[in-house]
C-alpha cells in the first residue's frame, strides 16, 4: 500500500503538491505526458510532450507546475481547493505505447483560520440570591468544522453548540449559548477549536451588588387609621383660619369714618386701676 501523501495550508497561501516521479537531467518533459487530477474525474492541468493541453477554469491564473520535479503549484488557497489530487506520469519512449512511471494520490487539506470567539451575557432574571443569565459565545469565518468548549472557574461545561454553513465546502459560523445561575462573580472561558488550532476568549461575568425586594402593602386598618387621622387634621386647620381671627381686637374695626379715631384708642396703653382711683379723687 502506498503511505497516503497529506499537505495542509491555508485560505489565501500558497501551496505545492509534490508529485511522484522527478524528471532525470538527461530527459526533458518532452518525454512525458503528467496529468493533475482532482477526485480522479477533474484534470485540474495536463501537459503532453512539453507543452500543456489542459486547464481547468477554476485554477486559471492560480497554478503552475514544476517542469522538473512537476510539483503542482497552487495560490492563492481557496477552501475549494480541499480534496485529493492524484499525479500521473506516463513516459513517451515508445509515443504509441506510454509506460505509466508514476501514479500516486496527494490529499490537500485546507483550512481557515476562526475569528476570535466573542462572549456576551444577558441578564433574564435577578434576585438577592441568585442571577440568571444567558450566555453566548461566537465565531465565523473558518473551515472545517469546528468544536466549541468552555470553562466556568476552571471546571468543563458543555455548551449548546449550533454551526451554520452554505455547503460543506464553506467557512462556518458556530454559536454556543449556555444558561447559567450565578450566585457570585465567575470567569467563563470559550474555546473554538479546528484542525488542532485553538482560539480561547475569557470573560468574568459579575453578579449585580443591587437586588429587589418587593414592598408589602399596608393592611386595611392601617390605611383607615392613617386617612382618619389626615382627616381630622385637616378639619382642624380649616376651623382654626376660620374662627381664630375673629377674637382679635373685635372692637378696633369700626366704620370707616372713625377709623382714624378707633386705631389710636388700639394704640393707648392700657391705664391700672390705682390711676384711676386717684383721677377720681381729684
Amino acid at each position: 500500500a502506498l503511505e497516503k501523501k497529506v499537505v495542509k495550508s491555508k485560505v489565501g497561501e500558497k501551496v505545492g503538491l509534490p508529485c511522484c516521479h522527478e524528471i532525470p537531467s538527461s530527459e526533458s518533459l518532452h518525454n512525458y505526458r503528467v496529468y493533475w487530477q482532482k477526485n480522479t474525474t477533474e484534470v485540474v492541468l495536463a501537459y503532453a510532450e512539453g507543452k500543456m493541453i489542459s486547464k481547468h477554469e477554476r485554477y486559471e491564473n492560480r497554478t503552475e507546475m514544476d517542469t522538473r520535479n512537476l510539483t503542482l503549484w497552487i495560490s492563492p488557497m481557496e477552501i475549494l481547493d480541499n480534496g485529493p489530487y492524484q499525479c500521473v506520469v506516463q513516459h513517451l519512449r515508445f509515443p504509441q505505447n506510454p509506460v505509466v512511471v508514476c501514479d500516486e494520490p496527494v490529499t490537500l487539506f485546507v483550512t481557515a483560520d476562526f475569528s476570535k470567539p466573542n462572549i456576551t451575557a444577558e441578564v433574564s432574571a435577578n434576585s438577592c440570591e441568585s442571577t440568571e443569565m444567558v450566555v453566548r459565545c461566537s465565531s465565523h469565518g473558518g473551515f472545517p468544522k469546528p468544536k466549541i468548549s468552555g470553562a466556568l472557574n476552571n471546571v468543563s461545561v458543555v455548551w449548546n453548540a449550533s454551526w451554520v454553513s452554505e455547503s460543506s465546502l464553506s467557512p462556518y459560523n458556530v454559536t454556543g449559548k449556555l444558561w447559567l445561575n450565578v450566585t457570585k462573580d465567575v470567569s467563563i472561558t470559550c474555546s473554538v477549536e479546528h484542525n488542532g488550532l485553538l482560539k480561547s476568549t475569557s470573560l468574568l461575568l459579575k453578579k449585580p451588588n443591587t437586588c429587589f425586594v418587593p414592598t408589602v402593602p399596608p393592611s386595611y386598618n392601617v390605611i383607615t387609621a392613617s386617612s382618619i387621622i389626615i382627616i381630622i387634621f385637616l378639619l382642624a386647620i380649616t376651623l382654626a383660619a376660620r374662627y381664630l381671627p375673629r377674637h382679635v381686637c373685635s372692637h378696633c374695626f369700626k366704620p370707616q369714618d372713625s377709623v382714624e379715631e378707633g386705631v389710636k384708642e388700639c394704640m393707648k396703653p392700657p391705664m391700672s386701676s390705682k390711676g384711676t382711683s386717684e383721677t377720681s379723687s381729684v
